[in-house]
């Protein structure tokens, strides 16, 4: 397994944000996503998904980073999911 820099796991979070928003858009304006909670549920599976994907595209694995890579990933995680949360709550 190949480790991980700073600036890749920073390009790997923000092409994250952008793919999930993007999803979030199509999800919300899709009539099988009437309960927000299975949107929010479906948006948080795709998120690890995603992440796994693009960590194995790279070589590496979400076990294998240091907890500070972790925490991190929680973190932005959690920030891209507040703000969708936000822009589509109305």
């Amino acid at each position: 397994m190949a480790v991980l820099t700073e600036k890749t796991l920073e390009d790997i979070l923000s092409y994250l944000e952008k793919s999930i928003s993007n999803l979030a858009k199509e999800a919300f304006e899709n009539l099988e996503f009437e309960v927000k909670s299975q949107a929010e549920g479906f948006l948080q599976n795709q998120f690890e998904i995603r992440l796994e994907n693009l960590l194995v595209a790279k070589g590496s694995s979400i076990h294998h980073l240091e907890s500070g890579m972790k925490n991190k990933i929680i973190q932005r995680k959690q920030k891209i999911l507040d703000q969708i949360s936000k822009q589509y709550k109305n």
